[in-house]
């Protein structure tokens, strides 16, 4: 497993695909991974999947807003204070078609943060939805909730080999 040693997630930046297709050559040139994205992160792996589809075994994205309206989520006027842009004229391309990689998304109805639709997507948006539940930061803190996340995501790479 690796991190992505890009320091603080402050928001979309014009050189974040940039930085993360870095990563991704530091990770490995020769063999395609799989991407983990949490809330913002899982919009990041997204676009990296869809710039470099080559290298991407898949996407799984956990509570990420990928879909419908960017002002339907609870922080979305907190997150222009702090990356300094609009959510509906972010940096990056905001694509909501699916990826031409396998795509998992996890939702829960009691995330808080971003809206159970936004993060489960249109069918057209995604191969699998699951939900789970959990609160926003229980996607990534809840021991249940990981070992849930491990178990759907072995089952979901069997089924899209």
């Amino acid at each position: 497993m690796h991190g992505w040693e890009l320091g603080w997630n402050k928001g979309a930046r014009a050189d974040t695909l940039e930085r993360l297709k870095a990563r991704l050559d530091a990770i490995s040139k020769d063999r395609p991974i799989l991407l983990v994205g949490w809330s913002l992160g899982g919009l990041f792996a997204r676009e990296l999947a869809r710039v470099a589809p080559d290298r991407v075994r898949a996407v799984v994205t956990l509570g990420s807003p990928f879909s419908g309206d960017p002002r339907q989520n609870n922080v979305w006027r907190l997150y222009e204070r702090v990356a300094g842009h609009s959510v509906v004229n972010p940096p990056l391309p905001r694509i909501t078609d699916k990826p031409a990689v396998p795509h998992l998304a996890f939702w829960s109805r009691g995330d808080g943060i971003v809206a159970p639709r936004s993060a489960r997507g249109l069918d057209h948006e995604r191969d699998e939805a699951v939900e789970l539940r959990c609160t926003h930061m229980g996607f990534g803190v809840s021991v249940r909730t990981v070992r849930t996340v491990v178990h759907e995501i072995d089952r979901f790479l069997k089924n899209h080999a």
